[in-house]
Formats: C-alpha cells, sequence, structure tokens
C-alpha cells in the first residue's frame, strides 16, 4: 500500500487537530502518510518533501499549521501537488494561523478550510481525488449522505422533547 495523501503538520503539538483527517482517511480506507516538518525548524526536509511528493504519488497534501503558520504556503511554493491548509487555533484563537494560509500570493494557491477545521480538509482532499476515480466519488457520495442522515435523526429525535411552550 501506498500513500495518496500526505497529512503533515508543524509539530506533534497539532496531532490532536490533524488525527481527525487521519481518521476520515481510514474510514474512508485511502493510504496516508504522516509527519512533523516545520517550515521554520525543518526547512530542508520541508524542502526534500514538496519536491518529491508529486514522484511519490501523494496527490493531496493536507498541512495544518498554527502561529506564523508557513508551512502550507511553503510547500505549496515547491510543488504542483494540491495543498489544503488547516489553520490551527494556537494563538489568537487562530486568526493568525487562518490569515497566514489563506493570504497567498498569485500563483502559489493553497485551498483553505476553517480554523482547527482538518476533518473538511480530508473531505476536501477525497473530493479531489474523487474527481478522476469513480469508486471513491461513491465513496465521498455515501459519506455525504450519512451526514445528512444524522441530522434527519437529531431532528427526529428533537421533535421527542417537550416543552409546555413547544409548539413542534
Amino acid at each position: 500500500m501506498k500513500a495518496i495523501i500526505s497529512i503533515i503538520m508543524g509539530s506533534t503539538s497539532d496531532l490532536k487537530i490533524m488525527e481527525k483527517a487521519a481518521g476520515f482517511f481510514e474510514e474512508m480506507e485511502i493510504p496516508f502518510e504522516m509527519n512533523a516538518l516545520s517550515a521554520h525548524r525543518t526547512p530542508e526536509e520541508v524542502e526534500k518533501f514538496a519536491k518529491n511528493a508529486e514522484v511519490n504519488g501523494i496527490k493531496v497534501i493536507v498541512a495544518g499549521a498554527g502561529m506564523a503558520a508557513h508551512l502550507p504556503g511553503v510547500i505549496a511554493s515547491m510543488t504542483t501537488v494540491p495543498v489544503v491548509g488547516v489553520p490551527i487555533n494556537a494563538t489568537l484563537d487562530g486568526l493568525d494561523a487562518l490569515l497566514a494560509i489563506v493570504q497567498m500570493p498569485p500563483g502559489i494557491p493553497v485551498a483553505t478550510v476553517g480554523i482547527n477545521g482538518a476533518l473538511n480538509a480530508a473531505i476536501l482532499a477525497a473530493q479531489m481525488i474523487a474527481t478522476g476515480d469513480i469508486a471513491m466519488m461513491e465513496k465521498t457520495r455515501k459519506y455525504k449522505e450519512t451526514l445528512k442522515q444524522k441530522i434527519v435523526k437529531a431532528n427526529e429525535d428533537l421533535s421527542k422533547i417537550e416543552y409546555k411552550f413547544k409548539t413542534n
């Protein structure tokens, strides 16, 4: 089995957030790799990873970072593999990371999800892969259908809760 998605985080302190992506890839049976690489502390390793991602079979990179949050953009600057950035709430309610990831210069796009949105990043990565993979498209469709069913069930459960002035 060879990874087609890479989960990268600036440090293992980001694992609590990024493992939501890993759990989704496990559920969807998508082979992935997971590494801690720092744009500031291990720039040579980041460069090696980014420049070799495509030849190593990686189709999408999910990169999480907090604070200065340069990791997703640095990776995107060195590869044509799509990068999905996950801003992590390390300081300033995550707004510093969000702005650092979303405000990329022309030619260096990073798809960016909400603060601590590793699950959405994983779903987006699966949808990207699904554009060329009918089986993955069907798995993604089924996953989204389960989300719909959870809300339908939640609404049914709400209808059973009684209040004196509740009308439904």
